[in-house]
């Protein structure tokens, strides 16, 4: 039975009620929809728990105003959320896939996914993609009856699907994944339930994908300016944001700069959302999809950016990139993380147990499963306890600050 006070959904929305299951089997609940169990099970998660304390661009001493992974996190949902009842589709679906996008994350935002990356490059490497499927299937251990969540399976083809297609029609890897191939651990948990990785993903986790890069442009902006790497005159140089300044500063001339920045900010939310809905409406009533599948099978995205907001969306992120992302203030903090996480996982692949009793529980003998033992303790943890693990181990840990 559903339950009463259900949003409508259009037809090419995914339907919990026609869900294509979960892996272990469960009993239907008579008061929440399987999206909304599988939204509830992430927050109660531990990994979710952890995303507090891990950070974007900065690491946790910069300060408590800044985002961390938790605080993204929460802004994903949110616009996630919009997307999706603009579009007709299943809300909390969307939400479920913006709450897990970013728990597999390593500490020290992008610098720790590098670092691991090449610190696992002989063993496959690290992609948090991958690490958040792990996480979701193996790695949480709460319920008594299997490891992880035992998600839906619509929830987990978007979590490992949302930025598009794993392999093509030939069912060769596409470009993300042309040099190194599908991660192992993707490939190992489709054996078990086919996500159809040749596929697009849902709408669902489409507008989950397109609420992350629009929440990265609006925070990394307000952040990158409250730390002073850059000023909101320097904005100027994107047309796009120029226009925004422009628009702000007619109608509040001489604006303090906390209010010109969230004036900024919101705006910058506003046109994007706007455009999303509008292209997406356009790119559905060309496609007329008549379920969920159709949205899978378009052979390209439905739900995303007009061909202007595209290269307003790159030219925000050409400026955050030269002027935030690659700031000296920012890579000498990066160096320093990348120092701490090499020397774990040195360490820990060199002597497991010294690990908690819980990851030096049967230590498998093969050295490239040992370092995947590593490579999830070390991508579980937060800036704050990597670095109290390194002072745990080490004589010298550096400043992070």
């Amino acid at each position: 039975m559903r339950p009463y006070g259900e949003r409508w959904r259009a037809p090419y929305a995914c339907d919990p009620w026609d869900s294509r299951g979960r892996l272990y089997p469960e009993a239907v609940s008579p008061t929440r929809s399987d999206f909304q169990r599988d939204r509830d099970r992430i927050i109660h998660s531990s990994a979710f728990r952890r995303l507090k304390h891990k950070t974007q661009v900065f690491v946790y001493h910069e300060g408590d105003h800044f985002r961390t992974r938790l605080t993204h996190t929460i802004e994903v949902s949110q616009i996630a959320r919009a997307l999706a009842r603009s579009l007709g589709l299943d809300e909390d679906l969307a939400e479920a896939l913006a709450l897990s996008h970013d728990l597999g994350h390593t500490p020290f935002g992008h610098t720790g996914e590098d670092t691991l990356d090449e610190c696992m490059a002989a063993y496959g490497g690290f992609d948090h993609n991958a690490q958040a499927l792990r996480i979701v299937t193996r790695l949480e251990r709460r319920y008594a009856a299997y490891d992880g969540l035992n998600l839906t399976w619509e929830t987990l083809e978007g979590l490992v699907k949302h930025n598009g297609p794993l392999l093509d029609p030939e069912g060769r890897p596409t470009l993300r994944y042309e040099a190194r191939g599908v991660p192992l651990a993707i490939l190992e948990y489709n054996s078990q339930q086919d996500l159809e990785l040749s596929s697009h993903a849902s709408g669902e986790a489409q507008a989950a994908a397109i609420a992350d890069d629009i929440a990265y442009d609006a925070h990394d902006i307000d952040d990158g300016l409250r730390a002073g790497l850059f000023e909101i005159d320097d904005l100027r140089e994107v047309p796009f944001l120029d226009e925004l300044l422009r628009e702000i500063d007619g109608r509040w001339p001489g604006l303090d700069l906390s209010r010109r920045i969230h004036e900024l900010t919101r705006r910058v939310i506003t046109r994007f959302v706007e455009d999303v809905v509008a292209q997406s409406e356009s790119r559905i009533e060309a496609l007329k999809p008549a379920k969920a599948e159709d949205i899978r099978q378009a052979g390209e995205t439905t739900v995303g950016f007009s061909k202007e907001m595209r290269e307003a969306d790159a030219g925000v992120k050409r400026f955050l990139y030269a002027h935030m992302y690659r700031h000296p203030k920012v890579m000498a903090v990066r160096a320093r993380a990348d120092d701490v996480l090499r020397d774990l996982f040195r360490r820990f692949t060199g002597e497991p147990d010294l690990m908690p009793d819980e990851w030096r529980t049967d230590l498998p003998e093969d050295e490239t499963r040992l370092a995947r033992r590593v490579s999830d303790y070390i991508a579980g943890m937060t800036d704050r306890y990597a670095i109290l693990e390194h002072r745990r181990l080490f004589d010298v840990t550096p400043d992070l600050r």
